[in-house]
């Protein structure tokens, strides 16, 4: 008597997809990890950008010197200087700009120039994209982490894949990905995997299959 048991077609379907997705989730995991020398990087002025605010303080000239937010085109505007390009540029830079503008109404101006509130341009702005608490564009600062990054956005969701995190990163001209394990620094305390951060990295945390 022949027994041969039947499959119906719809459990080999299943039985298909479901190894897909197992393999899909081994080859997001392909991703080359972070190491300490990707995150090196040179020694960096913060560059002014849209949404900063800087103090200007004119020597001898009070009536000059005011705090100015940066507009959304990246420019400046004081009463005797109007519309100065000050987004890209550092603290210094800006403040010889703007000696140079302010030459013609006052005799060898002495210019200093802080910035008060921070956000930087969007060239150089850490990105967090999916199961973020609070996804986000952060201010890049000298020598920020990934622990700093996931902080600053409130850590990942309880439907993130922490350990198949990447950042993306622009290297020679060339974007390039690389994985981070998320789950093993902020969940298992693995300070192994607090990568350094460089201007301009998104990092995205992908949701978990299960």
């Amino acid at each position: 008597m022949n027994t041969q048991q039947y499959t119906p077609g719809w459990l080999v379907c299943f039985a298909i997809v479901f190894s897909l997705l197992i393999l899909n989730g081994c080859a997001s995991k392909g991703y080359p990890p972070l190491s300490g020398e990707e995150g090196q990087v040179a020694a960096h002025d913060y560059l002014v950008g849209p949404g900063d605010s800087v103090s200007i303080m004119v020597w001898r000239n009070p009536e000059v010197s005011m705090s100015v937010p940066v507009r959304p085109d990246g420019k400046i505007t004081t009463p005797l200087v109007e519309d100065l390009p000050a987004s890209g540029k550092s603290a210094s830079q800006l403040a010889r700009d703007i000696e140079k503008a302010l030459a013609k109404y006052i005799q060898d101006p002495i210019v200093t120039v802080i910035v008060t509130n921070f956000v930087g341009p969007y060239s150089e702005q850490i990105r967090v994209v999916g199961e973020a608490a609070k996804p986000q564009a952060l201010p890049y600062r000298e020598n920020m982490t990934v622990m700093d990054v996931m902080i600053a956005v409130g850590g990942i969701t309880d439907f993130a894949d922490g350990n198949r995190a990447s950042v993306i990163r622009n290297i020679d001209g060339s974007q390039q990905q690389f994985g981070v394990r998320l789950e093993d620094l902020l969940r298992d305390g693995d300070i192994s995997a607090n990568v350094v951060m460089r201007p301009g990295d998104v990092v995205v945390i992908p949701e978990s299959y299960f």
